[in-house]
């Protein structure tokens, strides 16, 4: 007896139109995106195109942000990967409605408005605190390392630099004589194009030169903001400006030997990584509202160490949703006397790592730093702050 099956007749044309809102479950993060995108204000979007008359009609902005948003809150990037997804992907199609942007087209739009999308972060924040989704009581801040899109392999340090312009200096004069040399030389040499390999190596030194002085300037900086100066013959000095005794290692302004530039992203830092090893990355910093576990402020910086963020992620917060929150929770990559001591709200900052966080604190030197460690000691501490971290339960300090 042939068995019993449901219809399937893949070659069946539909009788009456489908709506793509029924392709995908009521609950789907699409329908999510389009409604939310509706409610946000885009402006911002269309100020570009107005103007443009009926011959120049670009796609309709809030589609474009809808694919983006839709987009990298699923983990597609690329804009050659989102324009296949436009035709591939039940999601996409159903946000694009009808519309196939070509990949250079995504990826114009989100270089454009590359301002206008991150000012989106706002109204999402203030949106969810509008819905009872931000609470502002307790807020987790933390920073990680996001690896920038460049090679380690396309760094050189200091030291390697100038080794290589007076290495680039020595081929380029070399090239110029040989180019000046008789015709009789030149029957026994090699073929060689003179002025193509003259023009690659004086780019090459041009890029290095370029890189030595950022590093260069990014140390007169550093010297400055400690209180250096480039006549200090390498002599600190106190207040009065009278030296104090000692000697700087380095000549002002004068980088170490290990310190290093990336060609390809040159505003990326050398990092450590988790699990070990470099990496030329940025710091990411995000605060998270502990009621729905909702980022409500995001930033983005050049330097490795958390400690300078804690008292601008709290501002940020400020800033973003018109109010501050009750409190604030930070590792110990936080950690600092000035940190506790000028926080606008009450905070909560472990002092090290598990097992090291009890260490003794000379109260006179670090009074704030003493007043955590005891805080921590007491039985609120003890129950509260192991256990509320982005874990949804309620924080014992509020």
């Amino acid at each position: 007896m042939a068995g019993s099956y449901r219809p399937y007749e893949p070659d069946q044309v539909m009788l009456l139109p489908a709506a793509p809102q029924d392709w995908l479950p009521a609950g789907h993060l699409a329908h999510f995106i389009n409604d939310t995108v509706d409610a946000l204000d885009l402006k911002a979007f269309y100020a570009r195109y107005e103007g443009g008359g009926s011959r120049n009609q670009p796609f309709h902005p809030a589609m474009m942000v809808k694919v983006l948003i839709y987009a990298y809150a699923s983990g597609v990037f690329s804009s050659r990967k989102i324009e296949r997804r436009l035709h591939e992907d039940l999601a996409f199609r159903m946000l694009a409605a009808g519309n196939f942007p070509r990949h250079r087209t995504i990826c114009d739009f989100r270089a454009f408005h590359l301002k206008e999308l991150s000012e989106l972060f706002v109204q999402v924040v203030k949106l969810a605190r509008e819905m009872g989704l931000v609470k502002l009581g307790t807020v987790a801040i933390d920073g990680t390392k996001v690896k920038a899109n460049a090679s380690r392999h396309k760094a050189m340090s200091y030291e390697r630099m100038k080794q290589a312009e007076a290495e680039l200096k020595a081929q380029i004069d070399s090239l110029l004589a040989r180019a000046k040399a008789t015709d009789a030389a030149e029957v026994n040499e090699p073929e060689l194009d003179l002025p193509a390999e003259i023009e690659r190596r004086e780019a090459r030194l041009a890029a290095i030169r370029e890189a030595r002085e950022r590093l260069e300037q990014r140390q007169r900086e550093a010297d400055l903001e400690h209180g250096r100066s480039d006549d200090d013959d390498r002599r600190p000095r106190g207040p009065d400006g009278k030296p104090k005794g000692g000697r700087y290692k380095r000549e002002f302004g004068v980088p170490e030997d290990k310190a290093q530039e990336n060609f390809t992203d040159p505003d990326s830092r050398i990092m450590k990584r988790a699990g070990g090893g470099f990496d030329p990355s940025y710091n990411g910093q995000t605060a998270v509202d502990e009621s729905a576990h909702i980022i409500v402020a995001a930033e983005l910086n050049n330097v490795a160490p958390d400690a300078n963020w804690l008292l601008p992620m709290i501002q940020a917060v400020g800033d973003n949703l018109g109010q501050l929150p009750e409190l604030g929770l930070a590792d110990a990559g936080y950690r600092s006397e000035d940190n506790l001591k000028s926080a606008p709200i009450e905070v909560v900052v472990a002092l090290g790592r598990e097992g090291k966080e009890h260490a003794e604190v000379d109260a006179r030197q670090y009074p704030h730093t003493a007043a955590m460690a005891a805080k921590l000691k007491t039985e609120q501490g003890q129950a509260g702050c192991t256990g509320c971290r982005l874990s949804g339960s309620s924080c014992a300090w509020r």
